[in-house]
């Protein structure tokens, strides 16, 4: 039974590279230009995270020098949802939106632009290290958010540009 298995994932694999298919980041020139962006986020805490964030999702070379630039700018507002009957908020609303823009460094050209719109929600505490905890999940989580978003879009970029 182990050996027909085996056989039938070989076969799979063999029918899925005779087809043309290749992972998004397997694409000669994605990662490797995806490697080569240099992150530029604001001060702040949510540009901090944002930038960690990025550079993980990406795969930052920092030993080799930058072929582009990513220019961020942040818009964070945060607004009280579900009061209670003391007309006290329960619950927020974060939302966070990051536009960018990739800049080639080469000739100083404007190669991307978008945005990154996110919302996450949390819930307030009774206890004031519990709410500022909360407060910070959320931002965390809504780094990530856009920092994935903004992956898969210079991802789409970079695998169009190299099937060119």
């Amino acid at each position: 039974m182990n050996r027909l298995l085996s056989a039938a994932a070989a076969l799979a694999l063999l029918a899925l590279t005779g087809c043309g298919f290749t992972p998004l980041y397997a694409t000669p020139g994605v990662t490797p230009s995806m490697a080569a962006i240099q992150i530029h986020a604001p001060k702040g805490r949510t540009g901090f995270l944002l930038a960690e964030q990025l550079n993980d999702a990406l795969a930052t070379d920092r030993s080799a020098p930058p072929r582009y630039r990513l220019d961020l700018v942040i818009h964070e507002r945060r607004y009280g949802r579900g009061l209670s009957l003391d007309n006290v908020s329960r619950r927020y609303e974060n939302h966070l939106l990051v536009t960018y823009t990739l800049v080639d460094l080469v000739g100083g050209k404007v190669v991307k632009a978008g945005s990154a719109p996110v919302e996450v929600t949390y819930a307030s505490a009774d206890q004031p290290y519990a709410g500022i905890a909360a407060q910070q999940d959320a931002e965390e989580r809504a780094a990530a958010d856009a920092a994935q978003r903004i992956r898969v879009d210079l991802g789409a970029y970079f695998t169009a540009k190299s099937a060119q």
